[in-house]
């Protein structure tokens, strides 16, 4: 169906935005009676094409000609006014600027579709009270009524110019006719014809008072509209496009999940749209102060003022509405942006919230990092890098899935430049994973309607602040809700609190530096806290995310806490808890038994890391997990994990189901033995040995040596092997502690950018 009788099914709603599109510019009447010839048109590459958009004009004034035939035959004497008005009226007015008609034409038809893209969307989610299918907050409700008002009063401030124009012909008419008839007066010579005269001339300065009267009313008006828009314009910059802004730094350190700018592209290309068209009067004005003028004309004392204002304000604005839609981030690591590996591919994609179809593939973007000498100094002590893949893009509309006028990056990497003898090379031992950062800045130029506006875009995050620990505690559960499908709870939180902050009793207050947060070292540790919790949600993502999305791991607890929760458990009770001694990331578990005697002792084994849990699942282990008893039986001190959930029903559907014996599955008579079945646990001997470590992160984690030395110190260097292979008296390499370190220490360089 095509698109004009598409619009006329919807709503009263959506037709009264329809009524709006159209003016004596480009008439209803003419989209109505040329509906298929103008959608069959490319009405966008004409607006960028004078030659094209003079074919096109002359062949819209052919069709004009047709369909007046057609009317003539029908004898419909209203539809031929009507068609020879809007004819002779595009003819005086774009016969010598055809582009203009293209782009208004382009524009209407861009709004069309707009409208039935939102009439389509609110009768799919059901959302009929607002076209956009979102929540609308009551500000913004004010913001719209605000866009229509100045719309409303920029299509009547068109008629007030009209009427101008029409009083001025009719006073300069006049004017002329008295002038040259005073002249010939003078030698006629008679009383008659001076009375007259002096009728004329009182006629002719009440005209000039009218006229005078309405230049000083419109110039009045002129300037209140563009003090409503520079109210709008501050809401939408200031209030909107920052809260967005603000909304998509939470996003990138794990926030919720930015929402999408299609509502903030209307609005703003509504207020560009209103401010062209009150640029475009005003230039008028100065039209007519040319053809007419007097002493006290408002025009002269007040048009440059007014000119001076809109050009600022559309400069502004368009500035403004340049923005970085999705920030640098690596394909391979979509929950991190803003960092960076030297050699890694990296995406970017901009975006131009003034939605004008004549700028198709008119904008080239440029990316540069590290742009000026200033912007070094403010990162001293960085290296320097280039940028290598397509740095330049054209801005279109074709590649987003929305329309946005938008330019994708995705293929850069950052390359550093060499420094003669003394610089690095990529073989360089010393290019360890740092922490730099850099700038990176999307530039581009405008040329529309006869302004040039320079637009850049510097990312963020340049400038860590200090921040509360309420500020930090969210951030830190968004690290985790991010990745996983939960975050952390208050009295995680307060674990973090007191390991980053030591005892206190209201954190709530308490400020954070940058490097107090990822720089300085936890006290008695050998790293920082970020580096350790950022191993933990790397540890989470990679091994144990399904346990921890259920709920199973208390994950961050104090020793004090675990111990006073665990003590009134009956024996068997186990809980989940991270490593607060192993910097790489590891879990442990920790249960509740009786001595001999009676007495509860609280035990935990050695952590499992992620080397370890590379070739082993966490809750197999858990399922496994054997102690040697004293009398050499082979015991499982995990019954119920906390506070009483059996850990069957807690960890046994992650486990691999053990495979049928083979004669089971093969010949039933065949006399061929099968293989015996291997399962891999991890056993802890001795428990003779068990101490009870309160300030102690580790206890045990080996395997049944096939000994029974009371030597603790022959228990921990044990890495887990199978039953099977400590029975045939089989070794296995432990690898030494630095493998992991040593791995990390030959990665690219890391490189964060600051938005």
């Amino acid at each position: 169906m095509a698109q004009w009788n598409q619009l006329q099914q919807l709503e009263t709603r959506y037709l009264e935005q329809l009524y709006h599109l159209y003016s004596d510019s480009f008439p209803m009447e003419l989209r109505q009676f040329l509906a298929p010839w103008i959608e069959s048109q490319d009405w966008a590459y004409a607006a960028n094409k004078e030659s094209h958009a003079t074919l096109v004009f002359h062949n819209l004034l052919g069709e004009i000609d047709q369909q007046y035939s057609r009317f003539l035959q029908e004898n419909n004497v209203l539809y031929q006014h009507n068609l020879r008005r809007i004819k002779q009226h595009l003819q005086s007015k774009y016969l010598e600027k055809p582009m203009e008609i293209a782009r208004i034409v382009a524009r209407c038809l861009w709004e069309e579709q707009r409208l039935l893209q939102s009439a389509t969307t609110a009768a799919q989610d059901g959302t009929a009270s607002h076209p956009s299918g979102t929540v609308v907050t009551e500000k913004q409700q004010i913001l719209e009524h605000n866009l229509q008002d100045i719309r409303k009063r920029v299509q009547d401030m068109e008629q007030k110019m009209k009427m101008l124009e029409n009083l001025q012909d009719d006073f300069d008419f006049n004017y002329k006719t008295l002038k040259s008839q005073g002249e010939l007066s003078q030698d006629m010579n008679g009383n008659s014809q001076a009375a007259a005269t002096r009728q004329k001339m009182s006629q002719l300065e009440q005209m000039l008072s009218a006229l005078d009267q309405l230049r000083r009313q419109i110039v009045t008006e002129m300037a209140g509209l563009l003090s409503a828009m520079d109210f709008v314009q501050k809401n939408l910059t200031d209030d909107e496009l920052a809260d967005w802004k603000r909304r998509q730094q939470i996003a990138c350190i794990g926030g919720p999940p930015n929402i999408c700018l299609d509502r903030l592209e209307t609005w703003i290309t509504s207020l560009a749209e209103s401010q062209l068209q009150i640029r475009q009067q005003i230039k008028k004005l100065e039209e007519l102060q040319q053809k007419v003028s007097y002493k006290g004309d408002p025009i002269i004392q007040h048009r440059p003022a007014l000119e001076e204002k809109i050009v600022d304000l559309f400069r502004n604005l368009m500035k403004s509405a340049f923005v970085v839609e999705r920030q640098p981030c690596m394909p391979m690591h979509p929950d991190r942006p803003l960092v960076i590996k030297t050699g890694v591919q990296f995406t970017n994609k901009v975006r131009l919230l003034v939605k004008f179809p004549e700028l198709n593939y008119q904008l080239k973007i440029k990316v540069i990092i590290d742009k000026e000498s200033g912007d070094v100094a403010a990162i001293r002590g960085s290296r320097k890098f280039n940028i290598l893949g397509t740095n330049t893009k054209v801005m279109n509309m074709e590649e987003s899935n929305n329309g946005s006028l938008s330019a994708e990056f995705k293929h850069l990497t950052l390359r550093e430049q060499r420094c003669g003898n003394g610089g690095r090379t990529n073989s360089d031992a010393s290019l360890i994973v740092t922490e730099e950062l850099h700038l990176i800045t999307f530039e581009t130029e405008v040329y529309h309607q006869g302004l040039k506006i320079d637009l850049e875009n510097v990312n963020f995050f340049t400038k860590p602040p200090v921040g509360t620990w309420d500020q930090v505690a969210e951030v830190l559960s968004w690290q985790f809700s991010s990745t996983t499908k939960r975050g952390l709870t208050i009295e995680q939180l307060t674990t973090l609190a007191e390991k980053l902050l030591g005892p206190c009793v209201n954190y709530s207050g308490c400020q954070i530096t940058w490097a107090k947060f990822c720089k300085e070292n936890m006290a008695g540790k050998g790293f920082s806290f970020w580096v350790w919790l950022d191993n933990i949600i790397d540890l989470v993502k990679k091994y144990i995310l399904a346990l921890w999305n259920e709920g199973y791991i208390l994950g961050f607890i104090s020793k004090e806490r675990e111990r006073a929760i665990l003590s009134p458990k009956p024996p068997g009770t186990f809980l989940l808890r991270f490593s607060e001694s192993s910097k790489e990331g590891g879990i442990t578990f920790t249960w509740v038994e009786k001595d001999i005697s009676g007495k509860t002792q609280i035990q935990s084994v050695e952590p499992y890391t992620k080397q370890q849990l590379n070739s082993m699942s966490f809750a197999e282990i858990i399922m496994g997990y054997k102690i040697m008893d004293a009398t050499n039986i082979l015991v499982s001190p995990l019954v119920y994990l906390f506070p009483e959930i059996p850990k069957e029903d807690a960890f046994g559907k992650y486990c691999r189901p053990e495979a049928a014996p083979e004669a089971e599955l093969g010949d039933p008579c065949s006399t061929i033995q099968p293989y015996l079945k291997t399962k891999f646990i991890c056993v802890t001997p001795c428990p003779s040995v068990f101490m009870d470590f309160p300030d102690s992160e580790l206890l045990v984690n080996g395997i049944f040596p096939g000994t029974n030395s009371g030597n603790t110190s022959d228990l921990f260097p044990m890495s887990p092997r199978t039953l099977d292979s400590l029975m045939h008296n089989e070794t296995e390499a432990n690898p030494g502690p630095m493998d992991s370190l040593t791995l990390d220490m030959e990665l690219s360089s890391d490189v964060a950018s600051p938005m």
